[in-house]
């Protein structure tokens, strides 16, 4: 199988089930920003973090690749005439919010309670989590847009704001691992 097809030359692309939209349709946006946000995730896995982190992220992947593959199929094409589902692939469940809710309460167990909001940043490995956050809230509302033109599975919709919890919550601990310093937004007279 080549990589290039030249179907896309005229910038339309193909769902699955073959519907053709421009590559700028709101689904194209959506599920291309989270294979973007996946790229993210890659790279805060390649980074110096704790295998338990690594091993959480890989399995989000995943996910990812689950939330995408839901994206790209035309919702008028997603079961057969058969009767069976066009994705032969593990659905995002409640068990997969349970996973994510899990691990957002194992890491808040030794960080101090919030008080004020927080600047991303003060280590590379934070700042990497707090741009993945701003990309899966970027899907989220492109996914919810796109739920306003043509139904997304209500699943997705909730991991992607769930993940974007994990994510902050993944930026606090690891800004705790690492001992960077967490720097609180305290409003202050500009200068």
């Amino acid at each position: 199988m080549k990589i290039y097809t030249k179907t896309g030359d005229q910038g339309t692309t193909a769902l699955f089930g073959g519907t053709r939209v421009p590559k700028n349709h709101v689904r194209i946006e959506a599920y291309g920003t989270v294979d973007e946000l996946n790229s993210y995730i890659g790279l805060i896995r390649d980074q110096e973090i704790p295998a338990l982190e690594k091993q959480t992220l890989l399995a989000i992947q995943h996910h990812l690749f689950t939330v995408g593959a839901i994206l790209a199929t035309d919702p008028e094409k997603a079961v057969l005439k058969n009767g069976k589902e066009r994705l032969n692939i593990p659905k995002i469940t409640p068990d997969t919010l349970v996973f994510l809710e899990d691990e957002i309460d194992r890491m808040e167990e030794n960080l101090a309670p919030m008080t004020h909001f927080i600047l991303p940043g003060g280590h590379t490995t934070v700042s990497f989590c707090h741009i993945a956050r701003c990309v899966c809230r970027r899907s989220e509302r492109l996914s919810v847009q796109l739920d306003q033109e043509e139904p997304v599975e209500p699943e997705v919709l909730m991991y992607l704001n769930r993940l974007s919890d994990y994510l902050f919550v993944l930026a606090r601990k690891l800004t705790f691992d690492l001992q960077a310093d967490e720097i609180k937004w305290i409003p202050e007279k500009l200068k």
